[in-house]
């Protein structure tokens, strides 16, 4: 097997351009097993859920009144068997005296091998719905389903034992945040492996064979995450988030930070993921950057689940307001909905300020 060369942002990635990494060839004695570092973040995993709010946690307004009913129609209704089954979803922030919802009512569900993207701008709730779904925030109400497990009342030693088996992954913005600075790629690919217990041998071999899938030269393995670019940290990021074989990973604006050539790449990267039976949430305020991935797209508007179905039908027949000014903002975009000045003008009027 050859490495893809990765120049650095900007630049395509030719293929077979440098020789096979001998840390790919011979795996030495298993030295000394660092903390868990898996993709969830850097810091403890198995931690109390937060009391306190993200930052994208805002008071849930009132729907406008015109609006069409975003319900279960035959293109949007859910997966019989889904990785992931959110229902009637509600988290709260706050004292008892003051306290804020920042889900209302959100259902959801993802199917193996699809992708759904999770729409919506600042502090209209993505981030706490990922939360919950990591088990970061408890729930004030409905129920979280995970490869068909109910984790809703799950404790930290139960959700200490689904992170250790590697069900659930997340990939951040900034993939600084999941990748140890002090640590080799090498490392820290291989490190989740031999935390569960993965005999070195076949944790190079699982490395090996992720190389190529992320487009990731194998010469880079002996590299710090500050020597590589920004493309690149993206990518060890979502191999890392693989290496564990997820049912489910979260994407949380996996390439807003990107220049256009990398962007492109990580895109294509987590399309030829469907192949894998991965499902993923894609997580992003950018309509533009999930319209080309996402199998179908969930509209979140000051938390609440506006608007959901396949990724065609929100792009060509938008319903909700908020989803047509999304459309709207995007006319670049092909087969969207035509959303004219004057339209957008009394849509914002719709909208509570």
């Amino acid at each position: 097997m050859t490495g893809t060369a990765d120049p650095g942002p900007g630049r395509p990635v030719p293929a077979g351009t440098s020789p096979l990494h001998p840390f790919l060839t011979a795996a030495g004695p298993a030295g000394p097993v660092p903390g868990d570092m898996a993709a969830a973040g850097p810091t403890s995993a198995d931690a109390e859920p937060a009391s306190a709010p993200p930052t994208d946690a805002r008071p849930a307004g009132p729907t406008p009144t015109d609006a069409r009913p975003a319900g279960p129609t035959p293109t949007d209704a859910g997966p019989v068997n889904p990785v992931l089954a959110v229902a009637g979803l509600d988290v709260d922030f706050g004292s008892r005296r003051r306290r804020r919802r920042a889900l209302r009512g959100v259902s959801l569900s993802v199917a193996p091998g699809e992708t759904v993207g999770l729409i919506g701008e600042t502090g209209s709730g993505k981030s706490t719905l990922a939360r919950a779904v990591l088990g970061l925030v408890r729930p004030a109400g409905g129920s979280i389903a995970v490869a068909g497990e109910d984790v809703t009342g799950y404790g930290r030693r139960q959700w200490r034992e689904l992170r250790r088996r590697g069900v659930v992954q997340y990939v951040f913005q900034d993939p600084l945040r999941s990748l140890d600075p002090d640590l080799t790629v090498a490392d820290s690919l291989t490190e989740p492996l031999l935390i569960r217990g993965v005999p070195r041998q076949e944790a190079v071999d699982r490395v090996r064979a992720l190389l190529d899938r992320v487009r990731l030269a194998a010469e880079l393995l002996d590299r710090l995450p500050g020597e590589l670019s920004g493309g690149q940290r993206q990518r060890v990021a979502v191999a890392r988030a693989l290496i564990t074989e997820p049912r489910l990973v979260i994407l949380d604006e996996p390439v807003s930070a990107l220049d256009s050539a990398n962007r492109v790449q990580v895109l294509e990267i987590l399309k030829e993921l469907r192949d894998t039976g991965v499902a993923q949430i894609f997580i992003s305020h950018d309509l533009g950057s999930v319209a080309g991935v996402a199998d179908r797209i969930a509209v979140l508007y000051r938390g609440e689940l506006v608007e959901t179905g396949t990724a065609r039908d929100v792009i060509a027949r938008p319903r909700h307001p908020y989803t047509r000014l999304l459309v709207g903002s995007a006319p670049t975009l092909r087969g969207a909905a035509t959303v004219g000045r004057a339209e957008r003008e009394a849509l914002r009027a719709l909208l509570p300020a």
